[in-house]
């Protein structure tokens, strides 16, 4: 896998450069602007690691070029903007992630992970010609065979039981799910685990599908079950 990290901290840039050859990626490096949106348009990258603010031209810029040219390679920004303000002007500007300075480098690798099985998906579903399997709710669309959900430019890593959760809860879009019915989906008689763990499952979703500035997707009913939807009395 080919990734072009670009930022002009030539010290953090290096230290990622040699940990991300450590994980088996190929990494080519550039520490300004120009330099950067040279080798994004002219490469096939895998992945572009960004910074946002860069001499020349800005990270934000050159995602914007890129997008604009139809290239649909993902893009991870690295950046200290950490408003709300930021965040969606650097998605919108089609960014598909986006982490904030500083960071540990478990989460950066987690996410250039899961950026690059997305691109992976993206290269081989035309050759194979077989559709993923997903499911569209809101504007939140599940990849079930892969465990990832995808909103507003956002990929979702999710656990197989979260993954199952969300598949049942946007399968009955406005209806009320008991807590009843959703035990007896996810786990078996066998299985069947403690009462608050399924309100732990449903915490740990929401954190993930719903960032801040977005609209609640899941609704507690309280003391009977959940509800999916943008309209918590639909």
């Amino acid at each position: 896998m080919d990734i072009l990290l670009v930022d002009d901290e030539a010290e953090l840039t290096n230290a990622l450069q040699a940990v991300l050859q450590r994980e088996g990626y190929q990494v080519t490096v550039a520490y300004d602007g120009d330099r950067g949106r040279s080798l994004s348009q002219q490469g096939a990258y895998d992945l572009l690691i960004l910074d946002w603010m860069l001499p020349q031209i800005s990270g934000l810029k050159i995602c914007q070029e890129l997008r604009s040219q139809g290239n649909q390679t993902p893009v991870l920004f690295l950046t200290a903007k950490d408003t709300l303000d930021d965040r969606v002007l650097g998605l919108d500007a089609g960014a598909d992630d986006y982490l904030v300075k500083p960071f540990e480098l478990r989460e950066l690798l987690a996410r250039v992970r899961a950026l690059l099985r997305r691109s992976t998906e993206l290269s081989t579903e035309p050759a194979t010609g077989q559709p993923r399997d997903t499911i569209q709710g809101e504007d939140l669309e599940l990849d079930r065979t892969n465990q990832l959900a995808y909103r507003q430019g956002r990929l979702i890593e999710l656990s197989e039981k979260e993954t199952q959760l969300l598949e049942y809860l946007m399968r009955h879009p406005g209806q009320l799910l008991t807590h009843e019915q959703i035990h007896q989906y996810l786990w078996s008689d066998t299985q069947k685990p403690s009462s608050n763990v399924l309100a732990a499952l449903v915490r740990l979703l929401r954190r993930k599908i719903e960032a801040i500035g977005e609209t609640p997707l899941i609704h507690t009913v309280y003391g009977r079950g959940y509800r999916f939807g943008s309209n918590p009395d639909s």
